[in-house]
């Protein structure tokens, strides 16, 4: 699939599955199930986002005006970050205060609501996950 990049990390083997995605993933990346079958089960797979909210109360989302977490690229590029468990999500966060909390979500759920032109980043900074260049996520988006 174009514009889907599955990480190829040599420390996959120090990588340990913790939940269904997480083993689905580490399969796609593994080719033991292809991109696209994968992406298939994306879609209805539960994606942790962090986000910053106006009332943080101890980890919990409880406004509607919550920030998910995008960094910028150095093409200029918004990429959305999220993880595959709110645990995965922990030391990355450290570096962006007030993220201490987020949503745990249907990633379909999530394409809806993301702007063209936005990229995807799951699980960054852990040798297993995935980048979705933001022509990917339109054409998720699409069907």
């Amino acid at each position: 699939m174009r514009g889907l990049v599955l990480w190829d990390s040599k420390m996959q083997d120090t990588f340990e599955a913790r939940n269904e995605v997480e083993e689905k993933l580490l399969a796609a990346q593994e080719g033991q199930i292809s991109s696209e079958s994968f992406m298939e089960y994306l879609l209805d797979a539960q994606l942790f986002m962090p986000v910053k909210d106006s009332i943080g109360i101890e980890g919990f989302t409880s406004s509607d005006k919550a920030v998910p977490l995008t960094l910028k690229t150095e093409d200029g590029i918004e990429v959305l970050i999220l993880f595959t468990s709110p645990d995965r999500s922990k030391a990355f966060v450290q570096d962006f205060p007030g993220y201490d909390g987020g949503l745990l979500s249907e990633f379909k759920w999530v394409l809806e609501r993301t702007g063209s032109g936005i990229g995807i980043s799951i699980n960054p900074d852990w040798p297993v996950g995935m980048d979705l260049e933001p022509e990917m996520v339109q054409q998720l988006k699409s069907n």
